[in-house]
């Protein structure tokens, strides 16, 4: 199946791209604050920004494309079935956003006809945004970025959202394995980490649980970047319900680690 037209793609990325600065402006204005919450299903919080934040986004959406879909974390899907998608989260971070911390971000996925064609990963409180397109390589800020050449876990550094829930499941040996070999390791988590592997600051990234909203835009900007996204099984998808991001020179090792407890 061949992709969208390269046309078709830079629109839609350079709406991303404004839609998540404006998003993005509307957490700003509660960030640092006392920001109230209450637990979702799941039991995760949400915030007022959150809401406010992914309402504008549709809104922005539907004005300009009326016949794309979205799926969001706050509210529910519209225009099922419709050949291009949008996948929001805008706030991915929340307790770190609740916190005062930086790293939080608001993430925009866009797939046509199944396939992820654009991703936005946006942080106001850093001032760094960055993006990629389908044949339309990765950008931060302005400028193309791409992920390290670092060939040997000896010399890479290795981060996770949440040490315990990693531990707490099958994969944890295989993660303090990963944790042993490598340069260091540390857990600037949530998107953040995966966007460290796409600009080179970082070689791996884990993430055993990862909703679709979460993934949206990680596929796309991990590939143009030249890196690998897979769920943890192997899959490039953002619908795999995890998420391994690397430099893709280390990606299979990285895998059959976290599947045997064994360096690959």
């Amino acid at each position: 199946m061949s992709g969208p037209p390269r046309d078709e793609v830079l629109d839609i990325l350079e709406a991303a791209r404004e839609f998540a600065l404006e998003a993005g402006n509307v957490t700003l204005k509660y960030f640092g604050g006392v920001v109230d919450s209450e637990a979702k299903g799941d039991g995760s919080p949400v915030t007022i920004a959150d809401r406010e934040a992914e309402a504008l986004i549709r809104e922005r959406v539907t004005a300009r494309f009326p016949d794309h879909g979205v799926l969001g974390e706050e509210f529910p899907p519209t225009n099922e079935g419709a050949r291009t998608r949008w996948i929001l989260d805008p706030i991915d971070g929340t307790r770190s956003f609740m916190r005062g911390v930086p790293l939080y971000g608001v993430l925009i996925g866009v797939e046509v006809e199944g396939a992820p064609v654009v991703g936005v990963a946006h942080f106001p409180a850093l001032g760094e945004m960055v993006s990629a397109g389908s044949g339309l390589g990765c950008h931060l800020n302005a400028n193309p970025c791409a992920v390290s050449q670092v060939g040997s876990l000896e010399k890479a550094l290795v981060t996770t959202t949440d040490v315990e829930r990693i531990l707490s499941r099958h994969e944890g040996t295989g993660w303090r394995r990963l944790q042993q070999e490598a340069s260091f390791s540390r857990t600037w988590g949530d998107c953040y980490g995966h966007i460290l592997v796409a600009t080179g600051r970082s070689e791996v990234h884990v993430d055993p649980v990862l909703s679709s909203w979460d993934a949206g835009p990680l596929l796309t900007i991990l590939e143009e970047a030249g890196g690998r996204f897979t769920s943890l099984e192997g899959k490039a998808t953002i619908h795999g319900g995890s998420g391994v991001s690397s430099n893709g020179l280390l990606h299979d090792q990285v895998l059959e680690t976290l599947r045997t407890g064994h360096l690959g």
